[in-house]
């Protein structure tokens, strides 16, 4: 309790103002409830729309949109959450790595299917990436390869 501004006033916050938002605890759930929200709110376009898209990502692409369209402050409550969950992101790892330890049997005995699959995809999209790279380069006709001035500083 802090002592009063004036002897014979009552403690706290003075006349006309409002005291300040709680830090710690509350702020954190306030931020968590929005983005529970959100979460909340694309499930529920997808359950009601039938879109073949997770809840998840609609809920995340409406947080997005909310969040460009108004900024919060940097103090903000939801941001102070997804801070705190981003600290501990390592933690969210815990029920893949729990999923994979108890299929090791199906890796173990489809061992060169998925190393395979997992091989092609990945030379696949490395072909596709350089493709892209080189159509979305500007490209330099008839120019000399080094720029002038011999380009090695």
């Amino acid at each position: 309790m802090t002592p009063p501004d004036r002897p014979g006033q009552p403690p706290g916050p003075p006349s006309g103002r409002r005291p300040a938002p709680a830090p710690g605890p509350v702020a954190f759930l306030d931020g968590m409830l929005w983005l529970l929200g959100f979460w909340l709110g694309g499930e529920l376009v997808v359950r009601t729309t039938g879109l073949p898209v997770p809840g998840a990502v609609v809920g995340m692409l409406g947080l997005f949109v909310t969040l460009q369209v108004r900024r919060p402050r940097p103090d903000a409550h939801l941001l102070r959450a997804s801070d705190g969950l981003l600290a501990h992101l390592q933690l969210l790892f815990v029920p893949a790595g729990v999923g994979i330890v108890s299929v090791l049997g199906v890796l173990r005995s489809d061992a060169l299917p998925l190393v395979g699959g997992l091989l092609v995809s990945w030379v696949v999209a490395l072909v596709v990436l350089g493709w892209v790279v080189a159509l979305l380069l500007p490209r330099d006709r008839g120019g000399p390869a080094v720029p002038a001035g011999g380009g090695d500083r």
